[in-house]
């Protein structure tokens, strides 16, 4: 046996191991609680508590969703937060939202558009919510977010929240980023 082949033989045998952990590894979001409507929750910001880290808002602070009429009958969604601080440069993402479950209202896909140009599509379970909150993930359970419509909860209410994330069985990182300081809305 050549060394050739025994080094491609070592990394097919490697590969099929880290497959097989990482399958071993990988979460599925439980289906979404209840119903959502749409009608008042796909409208209004909502101000992002809480996420898994992620290398698209490394230093993002100040974290909100704005849910706009798009003057078409759909929702469009516009993604924003601040560099470093509050204060700080201001980081933009929207596109349109498409709910796939109609009547459920829980999946949603949204396609971004990266620069305006490259469109980048995301699909979101809203896993659970109650009057002012809500808990969403994608799919895989990889991307978890918490979001309030108020801008600084109680922190009573971020540990509840934290607790029934990880009671929906999400094992991963959560952070939370700066709060809104008291005027910022």
């Amino acid at each position: 046996m050549t060394h050739r082949h025994t080094a491609l033989k070592a990394a097919a045998v490697g590969l099929t191991f880290l497959t097989a952990a990482s399958a071993a590894h990988a979460a599925q979001a439980p289906e979404p609680a209840k119903p959502v409507n749409a009608a008042t929750f796909f409208t209004g910001r909502w101000y992002e508590i809480g996420r898994d880290p992620q290398k698209l808002t490394d230093g993002c602070v100040a974290g909100t969703t704005d849910y706009d009429p798009d003057g078409k009958g759909g929702v469009f969604d516009h993604d924003a937060c601040h560099d470093q601080t509050p204060q700080g440069k201001a980081k933009l993402l929207g596109g349109p939202l498409t709910i796939l479950n109609p009547g459920q209202n829980t999946k949603i896909h949204i396609t971004y558009q990266l620069f305006g140009l490259i469109p980048i599509g995301r699909t979101y379970w809203i896993l659970d919510h109650a009057e002012g909150w809500f808990i969403q993930a994608d799919p895989s359970f990889t991307h978890v977010n918490i979001y309030t419509r108020d801008p600084r909860p109680p922190q009573a209410l971020i540990d509840q929240l934290t607790a029934e994330v990880k009671r929906l069985g999400y094992t991963g990182v959560l952070e939370f980023p700066t709060p809104f300081p008291p005027g910022m809305k």
